[in-house]
């Protein structure tokens, strides 16, 4: 790619970026939150227009007009949000792009369902062929993504945080898959998490403000030294080093039954409880309930059986109105559809579930002036990339509208918290900021019930590990002995 330049109204994009990958390469590409990485591998993909520069392939000039010129030309990508319909099932979504299975007047999904199976037990990727997306975990949406481009016959792969769902073996294996994948495929591996940056890459690529500021052999440098170079300054991740004082309990989960769309009981007789002033990790892979859990607790979801007690009141199948009013704090898993309203302005997204306290109101009018001195501090507060506060909350970056919701959800002084993965498609910056939040607010005497799959940030924040598999707590660890080995045994349900 050379001198690519895309601008967007009030914002810069990509400021004549020029990179290349060599065949059989790896190069990762890495940045802060809004730095431009997405964009620039969304005009690879077609999906968008450059202003100015070229794309070579093979040293031919091409300008694509739309993804299946990007697909004919042997590229594939896996992207951050998924492109999925989710009304269609996975084999269904695989067959849009699967040129093969067309034939006069139909469509052979045997062929495609086949085709599937096949790339899944290649790669130990598991998919079930016949859900619907939209019954499926943002965890395993991103396995059917990769699935899906791997059926479409790519040979240079665009990864955008493919391993945000993986517990560390998986990890793991998927890292060895790709470096044997690189004798056939060429990569851009999109990540915040850099060690695994280091392990996989040949090469490094730094975006800051839509620029390169850096090019080079990733051997050279190790992950502290990429961070560095992103951020302009020395990254250290908190940790939770404080000996926890055994508070009342906050939240008493017990024996709950809880169903997944799909029908199957997704939470299983589990049970739970959280003390004020502790956070409790919940570790595992995606889709083994983490978000029927979630949703039950905060009334998005039928309680079949069972109860769930917050400070004392029973709250089971109470409405989601009800639980806000007793104090309940939630970081959703889909941030886009049920963490912000993506038409709404950044600062009415601030204010979402305050708009009729006094603070913002004047009589029966909303206050404009206070909602506007709200979003402005929070904007600087939480350092959310955006031209200003009345730019529609979903045309920001990923990272940047996790930092909207983080920003409403922290700085209402609730009484309990649940973060589901409030640091994923963050960059190491932002993660940092966002994880001195939560051990402040425990601090403060807030329970917190931290839901990830991100093992580091699990062990780093968390005074206890419950470890969940198929909708049931398979162990629960104080904090000195857990460590990645284990929770990772338990996680594979081992």
């Amino acid at each position: 790619m050379e001198h690519i330049t895309k601008r967007f109204p009030g914002v810069l994009a990509s400021d004549d970026i020029s990179l290349s990958v060599g065949e059989g390469e790896v190069l990762a590409l890495v940045g802060e939150n809004g730095a431009g990485k997405t964009t620039l591998m969304n005009i690879l993909m077609g999906l968008y227009q450059q202003d100015e520069g070229k794309i070579f392939i093979n040293g031919q000039e091409m300008r694509f007009h739309s993804p299946n010129d990007a697909f004919a030309a042997g590229l594939g990508m896996v992207h951050q949000q998924y492109m999925l319909v989710p009304n269609m099932t996975v084999t269904e979504n695989i067959a849009l792009g699967y040129k093969q299975a067309w034939k006069p007047w139909k469509l052979d999904l045997a062929k495609v369902r086949n085709h599937i199976m096949e790339v899944s037990q290649t790669y130990g990727l598991s998919v079930d062929p016949d859900a619907y997306i939209w019954q499926l975990s943002v965890g395993e949406q991103q396995r059917v993504e990769l699935v899906k481009t791997l059926c479409l016959g790519a040979r240079f792969l665009i990864l955008d945080e493919p391993t945000s769902a993986l517990t560390p073996q998986e990890t793991d294996e998927l890292i060895a898959l790709l470096k044997k994948m690189t004798s056939d495929l060429s990569i851009i591996f999109i990540s915040h998490k850099l060690q695994e940056v280091t392990d996989l890459s040949d090469k490094i690529t730094i975006l800051r403000h839509g620029a390169v500021v850096f090019n080079g052999n990733t051997k050279d440098h190790s992950p502290s030294d990429i961070a560095a170079l992103m951020t302009g300054h020395e990254v250290v991740m908190p940790q939770n080093k404080e000996k926890g004082t055994l508070q009342a309990e906050a939240l008493v989960v017990k024996n709950i039954n809880v169903r997944s769309d799909r029908g199957f009981l997704a939470l299983n007789d589990l049970s739970l409880s959280v003390h004020s002033g502790e956070i409790v990790g919940l570790a595992g892979v995606s889709g083994n309930g983490q978000r029927e859990l979630a949703e039950a607790i905060n009334g998005l979801r039928h309680v079949e059986s069972g109860t769930i007690t917050f400070y004392g009141q029973d709250i089971t199948n109470k409405t989601p109105h009800d639980v806000i009013k007793e104090g309940m704090g939630y970081i959703p898993e889909e941030r886009n559809t049920e963490g912000i309203v993506p038409p709404f302005s950044m600062k009415e997204n601030f204010i979402l579930k305050d708009s009729s306290a006094q603070t913002y109101n004047k009589g029966i009018f909303l206050n404009k002036k206070i909602i506007a001195q709200n979003a402005s501090r929070l904007r600087k507060d939480f350092d959310i990339r955006s031209p200003n506060t009345e730019i529609a909350a979903g045309t920001l970056s990923g990272g940047n509208i996790q930092k909207v919701i983080l920003a409403r959800e922290i700085t209402r002084e609730p009484k309990f918290l649940v973060a589901v993965y409030p640091i994923r498609g963050l960059d190491l910056g932002a993660a940092q900021f966002i994880h001195e939040q939560l051990l402040a607010k425990r601090k403060e005497g807030l329970g917190i019930l931290l839901i990830s799959e991100e093992l580091d940030e699990i062990l780093a924040l968390s005074d206890r590990v419950a470890v969940i598999f198929k909708g049931h707590i398979q162990q629960i660890l104080p904090r000195s002995e857990a460590d990645r080995r284990k929770l990772g045994m338990l996680m594979a349900g081992v």
